[in-house]
């Protein structure tokens, strides 16, 4: 379980440090970071990808993504006796990226190219690091970038080896020293990382991919559009918790039952009290076909050990708040789980449980906090 997220200089997150609980929802009102601390999520499990500069490059490129304010705020802009205006920086421009669980934690530090290249948007990774414990220290390092250069910790001596001299700068040694030998931390985090899931285009429009029939293969994991719905449900009874399937599906809509129909092209047919006949996928409405998603991606038959939903009450009637709390607390038994919503009524739902806890986002001149929070201790990889 992550124990520690760390963003620094990435849009509205200029520093900030937040300890997850098994299942967290991020709150706060429109344009106060939920967004971004979702987005730096997704940017670190493409450090494992090996996708992370061109993910960058999607949003603009590195300057556009940068923290637009001054490094450091004096006590005369926080009290509003001085504008905020810039400084001398103390520090290179930077966007850091990290977090730590209980055995490993690793952090990524990104700049400006220097000199200037000929893609002068895309940034350079300065340094990395991946160490032991929940707070980088140099008795617990395991490997180090800094810039082109990468040391791994052997395992039979436990001194440092050089692994690499000349890293492109657009490479991680997350994906070129995962050493099996040396580097076999490395390797076990990035396959970690790898099987992180993100739902937030889990669309239900006419259009959508889940409402067209599809060929059954063997789904156990939802897809990130949730094409794949009816394989992933027929996964879930084959190898899965089928009963917990039925009982998600009782408590949403009580008496209705979920199957997949037969032949080549397989569909969803839902039987519901009163009706003569299973509803397929295109008859359900927008609301029912969502909760059907996010069952299917909470209930996987191989979890992941981390599950990021960006507002899953889309599209629920205020009905269906309530069993979805339920249903995020089953998944935070094998998964952490991670929630950006806006529903009141599920945090009202889930306030006082043991396993969930809320971190609610502010924004001050600016700059995004979790003021009711205390912010964990964090250090970042020197360059």
């Amino acid at each position: 379980m992550i124990e520690r997220l760390a963003v620094s200089g990435y849009r509205s997150l200029r520093d900030l440090v937040i300890a997850p609980a098994p299942l967290t929802l991020i709150t706060g009102a429109n344009g106060s970071g939920k967004s971004s601390l979702y987005r730096s999520l997704r940017l670190l499990a493409e450090v494992a990808q090996g996708q992370l500069i061109g993910s960058i490059a999607r949003e603009g490129g590195l300057p556009s993504t940068l923290w637009a304010g001054p490094e450091k705020f004096s006590r005369e802009m926080l009290s509003g006796e001085m504008p905020v205006q810039g400084t001398v920086r103390s520090e290179p421009t930077y966007l850091r990226l990290g977090f730590a669980t209980e055995d490993y934690g690793y952090a990524v530090d990104l700049g400006l190219p220097q000199p200037p290249t000929a893609f002068p948007y895309d940034p350079e990774i300065k340094a990395e690091a991946l160490w032991m414990g929940p707070k980088l220290a140099r008795s617990g390092a395991i490997a180090e970038r800094r810039g082109p250069m990468v040391r791994l910790r052997t395992e039979e001596t436990g001194e440092w080896r050089t692994a690499h001299t000349d890293l492109a700068s657009f490479d991680s040694m997350m994906t070129h020293a995962a050493d099996p030998r040396d580097g076999i931390e490395l390797l076990m985090l990035r396959e970690r990382m790898r099987g992180w899931r993100f739902y937030d285009s889990l669309r239900t429009d006419r259009e959508a991919p889940a409402r067209r029939p599809q060929i059954l293969t063997f789904t156990p994991q939802l897809s990130a559009d949730g094409g794949d719905l009816a394989s992933a449900i027929r996964t879930i009874r084959a190898i899965g918790d089928g009963a917990a399937f039925d009982e998600s599906i009782d408590d949403a809509f009580p008496g209705s039952k979920v199957a997949i129909s037969a032949g080549d092209h397989a569909d969803i047919e839902m039987r519901q009290p009163g009706l003569l006949r299973p509803l397929t996928t295109p008859e359900l409405s927008d609301g029912t076909l969502r909760y059907l998603l996010l069952v299917a991606a909470l209930l996987s038959p191989r979890p992941a050990e981390l599950i990021v939903l960006n507002e899953p009450e889309s599209s629920l009637h205020p009905a269906l708040i309530a069993p979805l709390a339920r249903l995020l607390l089953l998944a935070s038994r094998h998964s952490q789980v991670i929630v950006v919503t806006h529903s009141a009524a599920l945090r009202e739902t889930l306030s006082g449980d043991p396993r969930a806890d809320e971190i609610r986002l502010e924004k001050r001149l600016g700059e995004t906090l979790a003021p009711e929070k205390e912010q964990p201790d964090w250090h970042w990889p020197a360059r």
